[in-house]
């Protein structure tokens, strides 16, 4: 991961080590600038500076000699390097933590600037709900959006350091797999406003149950400016009582006519969903988002609470929505022969994996099938089989025509599917999802013009790889 510095200038290693809270270990050569950052040392060059990180598989420790001999004149690390490896060329700074270090960095980067931020977490639709926010909030100020997913405890800091100096919002995604990671990127980007999209299931595997991710969620409390908001999702009950007294709490709803932000007269089709938006007692009409599902209208509605917030018209909320783009394998609608396909291949849990389903068989054509290819959901820990099986019979109550289940967590999807009622004959089973070429196949044979596929599963199982080889015959 590489990122360029927002200080058109760059910075120096004394610059860089005093941000980072660590000691330069040769002053001597700490004349030079720095324009970027990297973790990786196969993306150095003599204007990076290369943190070396410890992670779960890879010691980037191990890879200073490569980074040095590839020109990386600075080297951050929190593990001492023998003098006669970087000699009088190169500056070390060595650090605590070289992951810390990132992140005092990126605080360092943050002060005395007075722009509004906001933070966005939640179970299921984190990144389209960031994005949506920046696509209206760019009507009105110039935003920053972090990239991709870079939203966690690495990636959010090294967004930060490439805020632009003439930065009017930025818009910052935080994602974590355990306890303790929101709120030390919460306590980095020091939100003006929050959002937290929903509790879901995502990392039950660590976090044990709904109340764990919930507790983890609410950690993005930890940096909320004095006075600031917190946006939440007004449906679900578990979030129904959050409050207090030195931040503001907003609902938005599609079921309560009393939430702070309340969506009505809702319209999914293929291509896109219309909806009204009603607030403080006035309701604007004639929304319009260019991505199919009700799940999607909580996006805008977050996306409507902050522009309000942020002093926008509802008419510039109106035309940021109409020109939002969803991110790469996010519900990507293509036509196949005939065949129409949704492709939705970027992540996978149980709340979104119905939400797909919902748009399946609100937007099919009564006259062709319903096809769901749905894979494995990961990281859903010892709640892992229970789950896959209630898809199952989510599928077969909301009556879809064939299903093809990849994966072991397909297995349980389709046994789920059989216990409610759903014909065997109208299952076909894969259990290694890298059989590319076999799940084509039967695609082929099984399904026809005028059908509905979707595509849906974790990030690790790659299904995206079956739509591309479809596309290409």
């Amino acid at each position: 991961m590489k990122i360029q510095l927002s200080m058109q200038n760059g910075i120096t290693a004394h610059a860089l080590a005093r941000m980072c809270r660590g000691v330069l270990q040769n002053e001597e050569n700490s004349k030079f600038n720095i324009y970027s950052i990297c973790t990786d040392s196969r993306e150095v060059d003599e204007n990076t500076a290369f943190f070396a990180l410890v992670g779960e598989r890879v010691n980037g420790h191990n890879y200073i000699p490569a980074a040095i001999a590839a020109g990386c004149r600075c080297i951050v690390s929190q593990e001492p390097i023998a003098p006669d490896l970087y000699g009088k060329d190169v500056a070390v700074i060595l650090v605590k933590d070289s992951e810390m270090a990132l992140s005092y960095m990126a605080s360092a980067q943050l002060e005395g600037r007075t722009f509004p931020r906001v933070a966005v977490t939640g179970s299921v639709g984190k990144t389209t709900t960031k994005d949506m926010i920046a696509a209206v909030m760019r009507e009105g100020k110039k935003t920053y959006v972090s990239s991709g997913n870079h939203n966690s405890v690495i990636g959010m800091p090294l967004s930060v350091m490439e805020i632009p100096e003439d930065c009017e919002c930025a818009v910052l995604e935080m994602g974590m797999s355990n306890f303790g990671e929101i709120e030390r990127m919460s306590l980095v980007a020091e939100p003006d406003i929050a959002v937290i999209t929903n509790i879901g299931s995502s990392h039950m595997e660590t976090l044990g149950d709904r109340g764990g991710i919930f507790r983890a969620k609410l950690e993005i409390l930890c940096g909320l400016k004095k006075g600031g908001y917190l946006i939440l999702n007004g449906d679900q009950p578990i979030l129904s009582c959050v409050g207090g007294r030195s931040y503001h709490t907003l609902y938005v709803s599609l079921k309560r006519p009393n939430a702070d932000f309340f969506a009505q007269n809702i319209q999914v089709e293929l291509a896109g969903t219309r909806f009204d938006v009603v607030y403080k007692g006035t309701t604007y009409p004639d929304f319009y988002i260019p991505v199919s599902g009700r799940h999607n209208v909580f996006a805008a509605l977050y996306a409507f609470a902050v522009a309000t917030l942020q002093g926008l018209t509802p008419e510039q909320i109106k035309n940021g929505l109409q020109n939002f783009k969803p991110a790469g394998m996010r519900q990507e609608i293509l036509n196949v022969k005939g065949k129409t396909v949704i492709a939705d291949c970027y992540n996978a849990a149980p709340e979104s994996m119905r939400a797909a389903i919902d748009v399946l068989c609100e937007c099919a054509p009564k006259e062709g099938r319903r096809v769901a290819i749905l894979g494995d959901m990961l990281e859903l820990g010892k709640h892992s089989i229970t789950m896959h099986r209630g898809i199952g019979g989510y599928l077969q109550d909301r009556g879809i025509d064939l299903l093809f289940a990849v994966g072991k967590g397909g297995i349980e999807i389709a046994q789920g599917a059989v216990e409610v009622g759903m014909d065997p004959a109208k299952i076909m089973l894969f259990i290694d999802y890298n059989n590319v070429d076999a799940i084509v196949r039967a695609l082929v044979s099984h399904t026809h013009a005028g059908d509905t596929l979707l595509f849906k599963a974790s990030r690790g199982v790659q299904l995206e790889r079956v739509v591309n080889v479809l596309k290409e015959q």
